[in-house]
Parts: structure tokens; C-alpha cells; sequence
């Protein structure tokens, strides 16, 4: 469905064009976008590089572990059908790890690793399980408390203050997360109380 809908603004916009005849707008604008595109991705390499490399820091020297004990409590209570011992729970704090730390594209593997690791605890395999609804809600909204990848973008369009989105987006994505937890907790006693209907 999102390919139609990129798909009919890319028409609708050499339509346009060509009905006003600025049809040399459209060739001006796919090339400043693949050059501005270029530009982040390359500011986003060297951003991301770095905290890779904080993160392999931490976690040699030990400083994700401590971190994941402390995700730990907070993994049994949203995941409470998941054994503690299974390799989705390592996957699920791997991937809140990264997403507090505003890693989104280091938290996608992760989240894709639980999700497979999920499935396999999973009953019925042609629906999502209560798990997989809440790790996808976690990692939609989650908390962040630095948003690296959104510093990294302010600094390649040159922002003065590129941090200073810190404490705004640590507020919205503290109630983001609230609210995600809100819903599920509410879906999760509500799919309980309905019985199961008989295919």
C-alpha cells in the first residue's frame, strides 16, 4: 500500500509540473534531494560510528551488562509470558538498550531477532502473540533519552543548538511510552476476558 501511495505522489507531482510548465523543477528537485540525502547519510555514518563504538566500549567493559540487570525487572513485568532463560529476553533488552540511546537503526536487528525468537513461543503462528504486540509497541515509542540520530540530522542543516531537542524528546517519548504500556496492558486484560471463537 505504501509503494501506491509514493507511487501516486511521484505522478501527481510530474503532472503538476508538467501542466505549469516547470517540468525542470522536478529534475532540480530529485537531484537536491539525492544530494541532501547523500549529506545526512554520510553525517549519520559518522554519528552512528561513534556511538557504536561507545556501545562496544560499554559493553566490554562490562557497563551493558550492569544496564541490562537493570532492564531486567521491568523485561518480566511487560513480558510476563516469556521465560526469563530464553535468548528473546537477551534480544528485547539489546534492543531497549539501543532505542533509550536514540540507535534506532542499531536497535532494528535486534528487534527483528526477538520478534523470530518471540515466534517461536508463539501458539499460533498465523497471529501475533501478546509478547510480540508489546515489544512492538516498546520499540515505536520508545523512551529516549538521547536522540542521537535527530542531533546527527540538526548538525548536518546546521542547527545552533542541535542537542537542544534533549528534554523535549525525553518528555515525549517518556509519555509515548506510557501510553504504549497503557493501551497494551489494557488490550492484554481485555483479550482475556474474550473467549476464543471457534474457527
Amino acid at each position: 500500500m505504501v509503494n501506491f501511495i509514493w507511487l501516486f505522489f511521484i505522478v501527481a507531482g510530474f503532472l503538476v509540473a508538467a501542466a505549469q510548465g516547470n517540468i525542470e523543477l522536478v529534475t532540480k528537485a530529485v537531484f537536491d534531494g539525492a544530494e541532501t540525502g547523500v549529506t545526512v547519510s554520510l553525517g549519520l555514518i559518522s554519528i552512528l560510528t561513534f556511538w557504536m563504538g561507545m556501545m562496544r566500549i560499554a559493553e566490554d567493559s562490562g557497563l551493558l551488562r550492569i544496564f541490562a540487570r537493570m532492564l531486567r525487572p521491568v523485561v518480566r513485568f511487560l513480558f510476563p509470558g516469556v521465560p526469563s532463560d530464553h535468548p528473546a529476553v537477551g534480544y528485547i533488552m539489546s534492543n531497549m538498550s539501543a532505542n533509550i540511546f536514540g540507535l534506532g537503526n542499531a536497535a532494528t536487528p535486534m528487534g527483528i531477532k526477538a520478534m523470530q525468537e518471540l515466534q517461536k513461543l508463539n501458539p499460533d503462528k498465523e497471529k501475533a502473540s501478546p509478547a510480540m504486540c508489546t515489544l512492538l509497541a516498546l520499540n515505536t515509542s520508545s523512551i529516549t533519552l538521547i536522540p542521537t540520530t535527530l542531533i546527527a540530522i540538526r548538525m548536518n542543516f546546521h542547527s545552533l543548538n542541535p542537542a537542544d531537542i534533549i528534554g523535549t524528546t525525553l518528555l515525549a517519548t517518556l509519555i509515548s511510552t506510557g501510553a504504549a504500556i497503557i493501551v497494551d496492558r489494557w488490550y492484554r486484560k481485555r483479550s482475556a476476558r474474550v473467549p476464543p471463537t471457534k474457527g
